[in-house]
């Protein structure tokens, strides 16, 4: 199907275009949400006439979009929830919870202008894009925790929260391979202490020889 863009289209083209989309992306989404019209003769005629107001209208949105672009630059988002020892989430983090989290913190989005391949299900720092306009992007730093305590903490590490067990493990780790350091270093002091004995029988070797022949 060939439809006139109402405005620029992601991967798609810029208000204006004629292009040629699937049926079932035309009816679903493209013409409910007043981005495109079908491309008929009569509606280019209609776009032509409503040009100026509609590029008046896009260039008014985009700038509030940078505004809120701007309230959003360097926001770091906390959701605070449940999950197991392996850092999986007991349940997921959606769209929906961005948008509300974002609203707490005093930023208005709608949950269709929060961009995510797939629902947020472990612990840890995501970076998720939220498209305020065509042409407006922005992406902030979502911070899925436990308490508020691990979240500052993964703000500080930039990683997930480990579990107690596991925070146990590692360090259990940590001192078993010092401590196979500091044996090794011990092997080394040893085998110089050797080495000393070992030239000292051999010099008492050569003065006995000496005495001997004289």
């Amino acid at each position: 199907m060939q439809v006139i863009l109402l405005e620029r289209v992601e991967k798609l083209g810029h208000m204006g275009d004629t292009v040629n989309v699937k049926a079932g992306f035309a009816r679903n989404f493209l013409l409910p949400q007043k981005k495109a019209l079908r491309a008929t003769k009569s509606n280019q005629a209609l776009f032509d006439a409503q040009r100026a107001e509609l590029e008046a209208r896009n260039l008014e949105a985009k700038k509030d979009a940078e505004i809120v672009a701007g309230k959003l630059d360097g926001v770091k988002a906390v959701l605070v929830r449940a999950a197991g020892e392996s850092g999986q989430l007991y349940g997921s983090v959606s769209g929906r919870d961005v948008a509300e989290i974002l609203g707490e913190d005093g930023v208005k989005v709608a949950r269709n202008q929060i961009v995510l391949d797939r629902p947020i299900k472990t612990l840890g720092l995501h970076d998720v894009t939220v498209r305020l306009h065509p042409e407006v992007s922005i992406s902030v730093v979502v911070n899925v925790a436990r308490s508020a305590e691990e979240a500052e903490t993964q703000f500080e590490t930039g990683t997930a929260m480990l579990s107690r067990d596991e925070a146990f493990k590692a360090e259990e780790e940590a001192l078993s391979a010092e401590e196979i350091f500091e044996e090794t270093d011990g092997d080394t002091a040893n085998d110089s202490d050797t080495d000393e004995v070992e030239a000292e029988i051999v010099e008492n070797s050569d003065d006995a020889e000496s005495d001997k022949a004289e």
